[in-house]
């Protein structure tokens, strides 16, 4: 029988997610939180956002796309 493709869902081979998850808002309210930040998106590439209003930036720039979409017709 032969081994199923299953999809990794963001995680490595060990099982472990390749982005750092965290707090954005929370992150940015400690005194050396921005620096922090800054340093893992710098070395890692990516931090996922698992706050509370994680999605609403997404939305905007969703809403930004669409606006310009509509203005280049």
């Amino acid at each position: 029988m032969s081994d199923r493709s299953k999809p990794h869902n963001g995680r490595d081979t060990g099982g472990h997610f390749k982005v750092r998850q965290a707090d954005v808002e929370d992150l940015r309210t400690e005194p050396e939180g921005e620096a922090h930040l800054r340093d893992d998106v710098r070395l890692g590439g990516a931090v996922e956002d698992t706050g509370s209003h994680a999605g609403e930036l997404g939305k905007h720039i969703e809403q930004l796309i669409d606006e310009n979409e509509a203005g280049a017709s």
